[in-house]
């Protein structure tokens, strides 16, 4: 990450023509929201002075406690490459602080400080995570409008003409590396309409900023291409939905205490305990790595999404997957995740689950080598692995049955973040949908 300071702000907002400033934040539910001064006021911002309505972001105060103060962050400063050389747009991530300069607790990202300084009292220096973000893209109305229309016919890492979707996915990781991101592969997914570009892992409060930053340009640069970005879950029915597999590690004064040469599998007892922790919590924290009603649909079986709360170093059918690289590469991938979920709260609840495996030294079950797919319900409860949430109003109650996974949250989150889902779940419930119209009309 690069480290500016407040001089360096204001010499490349000269130098580089910028006439725009986005404070950038996050809302409960991932969504990014900004607040844009032009360059006359980035001294005020910089002096973290400039002010917002928080009653009127989901999730954050009532009307009557609604004054917000924005913090930029000033390593996050990025200009957007594809703003105009007339006058250019950068931006900054804040934090959101209350009036008496205290961090706000309803806000995402001081939530994942707040939880990785509890990381950092167990004598852990980072916590890395390498996302793996999957979307579609579809065709637009003469509106402008999304359609269900597909801009392409290909599958799993083809090429052009199949993969029409390849130049607009090449320029989107043009944009992301003229920002500073270090792209590691960029290729079609496997439903037509489906990519993924994978860039290079970070420390975990930098890569969730970073999840959002690439949110925000495959969106922007797919609109450029008259195409529409989704990263919903499962848009499609009949084929695969979109991931965003978390591959996680911890490291201790620049050693990744997930390694150890001499134990199985290279493993360390570290590593172990943390995957314990994730495995004992995976059905509670799944209302936030999953937490829309949607969610629901990826998370079914034969479309390569995990359903069963396992691991294994060999096979990508449980919930956790021990990649083979070992030494600095050792990582842990829980592979549930979505990219609906917000970054912040995902990143929150799953290191909880693992350190909590780490402070309460937990055994890892044995490992589930054999493809979980083909076993039939005895054989798995058999062999201890148990389902995630079917729903999210059975993800919601799971969660709200953990304390560890509620702390994690924060009381504030918690209870906004269940109000919001309950609220969503019930929406959905009473509503009639056209599949009940095609199945029941006519018969009764």
């Amino acid at each position: 990450m690069a480290k500016y300071t407040r001089e360096d702000i204001v010499k490349m907002t000269e130098e580089e023509n910028v006439r725009y400033i986005r404070l950038q934040f996050t809302d409960l539910l991932g969504t990014i929201k900004n607040v844009e001064i032009p360059t006359s006021q980035l001294e005020k911002a910089l002096d973290n002075k400039m002010m917002f309505d928080g009653s009127s972001i989901e999730g954050f105060v009532r009307i009557e406690e609604s004054d917000m103060y924005l913090y930029p962050d000033l390593d996050t400063w990025v200009v957007f490459p594809w703003t105009s050389e007339k006058g250019k747009v950068a931006r900054l991530i804040c934090d959101v602080y209350n009036p008496d300069g205290t961090p706000f607790e309803g806000d995402p990202r001081n939530n994942l400080k707040r939880v990785l300084k509890e990381m950092e009292e167990l004598g852990f220096t980072d916590f890395n995570l390498g996302a793996e973000p999957e979307f579609f893209l579809f065709k637009v109305d003469e509106n402008g409008e999304p359609t269900l229309e597909l801009n392409d016919k290909g599958g799993y890492f083809d090429l052009a003409p199949t993969d029409l979707g390849e130049n607009c996915r090449r320029d989107i990781v043009l944009e992301l590396e003229e920002m500073g991101f270090d792209i590691e592969a960029s290729h079609h997914e496997v439903a037509p309409g489906q990519h993924e570009i994978d860039f290079k892992y970070a420390g975990a409060l930098k890569a969730a900023d970073d999840i959002q930053t690439f949110k925000l340009v495959v969106k922007t640069i797919a609109r450029k291409h008259g195409l529409h970005a989704t990263f919903m879950p499962k848009p499609l029915y009949g084929v695969n939905g979109s991931g965003m597999h978390a591959n996680l590690s911890l490291f201790a004064n620049g050693e990744n205490s997930f390694f150890d040469p001499t134990g199985d599998l290279e493993l360390s007892e570290t590593a172990r305990q943390f995957i314990a922790g994730v495995i004992k919590h995976a059905p509670n924290f799944t209302a936030v790595t999953n937490p829309t009603i949607n969610s629901y649909k990826r998370l079914v079986p034969g479309y390569e999404a995990p359903v069963y709360v396992a691991w294994s170093a060999r096979n990508r059918s449980p919930l956790i997957r021990i990649p083979a690289s070992r030494g600095m590469s050792t990582r842990v991938e829980v592979r549930s995740v979505d990219p609906s979920a917000n970054p912040y709260l995902a990143m929150s609840v799953l290191l909880a689950a693992g350190l909590d495996g780490i402070k309460n030294k937990l055994s890892a079950p044995a490992p589930i080598d054999r493809n979980i797919y083909v076993m039939n319900k005895a054989e798995r409860i058999e062999a201890g692995i148990v389902d995630l949430p079917a729903t999210l109003e059975h993800a919601l109650e799971n969660l709200k049955s953990d304390e560890v996974m509620t702390g994690a949250l924060g009381r504030h989150l918690f209870e906004h973040f269940v109000e919001a889902k309950e609220i969503e779940w019930d929406m959905f419930r009473t509503q009639v949908h056209p599949w009940e119209r095609d199945q029941y009309m006519t018969l009764y």
